[in-house]
């Protein structure tokens, strides 16, 4: 059994930036799914035992079609993760979501489509989703936030709509997404989420800011090149203060390591099919995921 760690899912750059020079160890972990987007570096914060994943490859090569979501997943339940904390870049659908704010999100619309969105192709498995990140980390995080990191914007809670990409919105689809009542748009939280629940892996999202959708219009006269240096100095900023709030947040996550997370529960009364004509090959695929319960 591999220890218990915390993963952390980012962008190419989180690894070094947590580690501060630190060194890590790379895992390179086969999963059934093809190679993971990189392998895990495996390290310690503040003896915290961590894994840091980035999500779209070194040098963020892979838009996010065509991230393998599965293998990202599967390498981090590989090399004990039970905990995720991811982050990912999204457009503001609200006025008072600021760039450079956080976002703690609770709810999701997923838009996306021929992604793979499940490790369950031989049987019938439903997990619960009603919530689709954890309730558990969603509150420690903000505890720590409300406890260290005052100066920081975070909300609490936002409905995170997950497009397909890698193009942005129209305008009438930003628009819309407004009246559907989200708060937020990007294109990565999904299937990601919903393989971590299928994994048993308690999943937060913290969303990074970068800039309003294009409900909102542009300041005039703003050129193209300007309108990317902005968005690009947001990003590098709210990927700071997200740092800022993973760091003060370890420790807290790591000390409630024993309390309930109904996320390592959720296959529990999800496999529907009958058990005992489920193939074997498919049984031993999974073993990792769903071994327990056979």
């Amino acid at each position: 059994m591999a220890e218990e760690r915390i993963g952390i899912i980012g962008g190419s750059g989180l690894g070094e930036a947590l580690l501060q020079g630190q060194s890590g160890e790379k895992a390179n972990v086969p999963t059934p799914f093809g190679p993971p987007a990189a392998a895990p570096i495996l390290a310690e914060w503040h003896g915290v035992p961590v894994a840091i994943l980035a999500r779209h490859g070194a040098g963020h090569l892979l838009n996010p079609v065509q991230v393998p979501y599965r293998a990202n997943i599967y390498a981090l339940k590989a090399v004990g993760c039970r905990w995720i904390l991811a982050t990912g870049a999204v457009g503001s659908l609200r006025e008072e979501i600021q760039p450079r704010h956080l976002v703690l999100v609770d709810q999701s619309i997923d838009k996306t489509y021929g992604r793979p969105a499940s490790f369950f192709e031989d049987a019938a498995v439903h997990v619960e989703f009603a919530e689709p990140t954890c309730p558990v980390l969603r509150e420690l995080l903000f505890e720590t936030w409300l406890e260290h990191e005052a100066d920081l914007r975070v909300h609490k809670t936002g409905t995170y709509v997950c497009m397909q990409g890698p193009a942005f919105s129209t305008r009438a689809e930003s628009q819309l997404h407004r009246r559907w009542g989200a708060d937020l748009i990007g294109m990565t939280l999904m299937p990601e989420a919903k393989l971590a629940r299928e994994a048993e892996m308690a999943y937060a999202s913290i969303a990074l800011v970068t800039d309003y959708d294009c409900w909102k219009p542009h300041q005039p006269n703003q050129t193209k090149l300007g309108l990317l240096e902005e968005i690009i100095g947001h990003l590098h900023a709210a990927t700071d203060n997200a740092l800022s709030l993973i760091k003060a947040a370890l420790p807290r996550i790591w000390a409630a390591r024993t309390r309930e997370f109904a996320a390592h529960r959720s296959l529990e009364l999800a496999i529907w099919s009958d058990k005992s004509k489920i193939p074997h090959a498919a049984r031993e695929k999974l073993q990792l995921i769903w071994g327990r319960y056979f």
